[in-house]
């Protein structure tokens, strides 16, 4: 990566772009089958048709004008928001982006009112989890299930917004 990363908001062709990578990296590194991609693409596009700007945001990081990640924030309520489809491109792992991302969700969150902000991931995607650990996320729940092709253990987690610590280390 020759240039800084930039954040930036969705333009046209993004969800497509999102639901596709997501798709195929969550097939290779998982084994996880098409109904992923779906669900991705399924999310993506419920955003784009509800998108409400007061209460919600995505952020696409890109880098010579390659995209590298990205993340959304979806309202659930006025009391709660929801972190959405995080992901980084395999390249950009490690260098803080997903940090970063999640980051921008929390303070997002914050600066527009949200009380929580919650999540549901998988166990098995264990640097994810790490971020939101970092980040001041507690585990809520977790329960069994098979989705896209696979058994998994589903995990639901909740950020406090209200409390001093729940900004976690991320910078």
């Amino acid at each position: 990566m020759s240039q800084a990363v930039t954040l930036r908001g969705l333009q046209v062709g993004d969800i497509g772009w999102v639901a596709h990578r997501q798709g195929i990296l969550y097939a290779q590194e998982y084994g996880w089958d098409g109904t992923f991609e779906a669900l991705v693409a399924e999310i993506a596009a419920q955003f784009v048709k509800n998108f409400d700007p007061a209460w919600e945001n995505a952020w696409i990081a890109e880098c010579d004008g390659r995209i590298l990640g990205s993340v959304f924030l979806v309202k659930v309520s006025e009391q709660e928001a929801k972190l959405r489809l995080l992901y980084v491109e395999q390249e950009a792992r490690g260098t803080g982006l997903g940090r970063r991302l999640t980051h921008e969700c929390i303070a997002f969150a914050r600066t527009h009112g949200y009380q929580k902000l919650s999540l549901w991931t998988n166990d098995i995607l264990r640097a994810a989890r790490r971020i939101y650990q970092e980040a001041g996320f507690l585990l809520e729940s977790e329960e069994p299930h098979h989705s896209f092709g696979v058994d998994l253990i589903g995990q639901y987690w909740m950020l406090n917004l209200q409390t001093p610590h729940s900004q976690g280390s991320v910078s």
